[in-house]
């Protein structure tokens, strides 16, 4: 049996990349979306050079009612088996009291309603054929809170309870539903969030973090177990990452 098409939101770095990379090497047909359309299109040939028989480079702003509107139409064509909503967004660490409405509506817009709005579009064609995985990538903070993080956490927060309700809604049916919830992860989304390289180093200072590789080979896991098997909820973090708040450092020699 041929391996089925996996859609990625956010696949121009970072954990998207990983994952794209990770199901091209057991020969799955991919759809990569992303606002960056020249790196998606490198992770694209990468992908195929890696084992894809196909794989699909196209915009998507996840912020944009129409951009993901034409991105998952054609998605649709390629009868998607597994969709990963990987594209997220964290925007500084401003207390609530200071919050930029900017990154209010950035976190809230990319995290929650873009990741509905594609899962809405793509869902039905599951539903029909009775077959199909969807995973969406939380965070370690969709189980606790942190300062500076005051909406950051709620929208993975809700991530996770979208999760369960799908896990309710398609009770019946044979569409899997899971939630992935890593830890500090050393990718290219901390030099977004905090605006410099230096300062996301400072961050990862003295532990040692999970990487992207590490989150595509659990998302990879999830994704070729038994069509029976739900794997629910994952968090997994660094062994150095004990909470949101502690987390074990030592000098670098």
């Amino acid at each position: 049996m041929p391996a089925g098409t996996v859609v990625i939101t956010g696949a121009s770095s970072g954990f998207g990349e990983a994952c794209a990379l990770a199901f091209a090497k057991l020969g799955h047909p991919l759809v990569l979306g992303a606002r960056r359309v020249e790196k998606v299109q490198k992770v694209s040939e990468a992908a195929r050079k890696a084992g894809s028989p196909r794989a699909l480079a196209l915009p998507l702003d996840v912020r944009s009612a129409e951009s993901v509107h034409k991105f998952c139409a054609a998605a649709e064509l390629e009868t998607p088996q597994i969709l990963l909503n990987n594209a997220g967004a964290a925007l500084g660490r401003d207390p609530i009291a200071q919050l930029k409405d900017e990154d209010l509506l950035g976190m809230v817009e990319t995290n929650v309603v873009g990741l509905l709005r594609v899962t809405r579009a793509i869902l039905p064609g599951m539903i029909r054929r009775n077959s199909g995985h969807v995973i969406n990538l939380s965070s370690y903070a969709a189980y606790g809170v942190y300062e500076g993080g005051g909406i950051y956490a709620p929208t993975k927060h809700a991530v996770r309870a979208v999760s369960q309700t799908l896990r309710l809604e398609l009770n019946g049916t044979d569409v899997r539903v899971s939630d992935l919830a890593p830890g500090m992860a050393e990718t290219e989304f901390s030099v977004v969030r905090l605006g410099s390289e230096e300062k996301a180093k400072q961050v990862y200072a003295g532990m040692r973090p999970l990487t992207a590789a590490d989150v595509a080979e659990v998302v990879v896991w999830v994704a070729t177990r038994p069509l029976h098997v739900n794997i629910a909820e994952v968090v997994f973090t660094s062994i150095d990452q004990a909470s949101l708040s502690k987390v074990h450092r030592q000098p670098r020699p």
